[in-house]
């Protein structure tokens, strides 16, 4: 991995692949019951009744998401990803997917064509996962479901881990939320020698 500076086109271009499959991953989630790869023409039972989830925010999580592993892997940091964009999820779960953690997890979700369709009929469908991140969702640690307590979940994170860097994205509609706004103070009781640094990061 390259150091601190301007990235070399080659890194940039490997980047920019991974988001963009994190991407087609997410809408996939939100849109398809079938035909994950599009080998044929889109036809109304390849997609679902009801869409949920919610495109608009997704493509930021995932930039944020490539990023972190970005520096994760170049400075060996431990850190970990909070999302508060409540129907962010498919962004998560398509990111845990590609690293290969969700497979781990539920193995019937493979990572082939078969386990691609998988993938996408669970997602708020009956039966399966939900819209947002949930307990489900590996590495997730905040429920997405309601809105306004990323933060204060990523402080917590932190208190008494001193090693950790906690990287919080901060939706637009959560950070209007009382307990998103009382959260902010919560960086007055973290003590640099005994507690890990909180990165918060508002997406408008």
């Amino acid at each position: 991995m390259a150091g601190p500076g301007p990235l070399g086109r080659q890194e940039l271009e490997r980047l920019d692949a991974y988001w963009r499959a994190a991407n087609y991953l997410s809408v996939g989630q939100i849109y398809l019951l079938a035909n994950p790869l599009l080998r044929e023409p889109l036809k109304l039972e390849h997609i679902k009744p009801r869409l949920l989830g919610h495109w608009g925010t997704t493509p930021g999580l995932n930039f944020v998401y490539v990023h972190m592993n970005r520096i994760i892997r170049r400075e060996d940091l431990n850190a970990i990803y909070v999302t508060g964009p409540g129907h962010g999820g498919p962004g998560v779960v398509a990111n845990t997917y590609l690293e290969g953690t969700y497979s781990e997890i539920y193995p019937h979700i493979g990572r082939d064509e078969e386990g691609l369709r998988r993938l996408f009929r669970q997602f708020s469908f009956p039966g399966g996962i939900p819209s947002h991140a949930a307990p489900e969702t590996p590495g997730s640690i905040n429920e997405g479901g309601e809105l306004g307590y990323s933060l204060v979940h990523a402080y917590g994170a932190a208190f008494d881990n001193p090693d950790l860097l906690v990287c919080c994205v901060i939706g637009d509609g959560e950070a209007e939320t009382g307990p998103l706004a009382t959260s902010w103070h919560s960086n007055k009781f973290l003590d640099p020698a005994t507690d890990g640094a909180v990165l918060p990061i508002l997406h408008l």
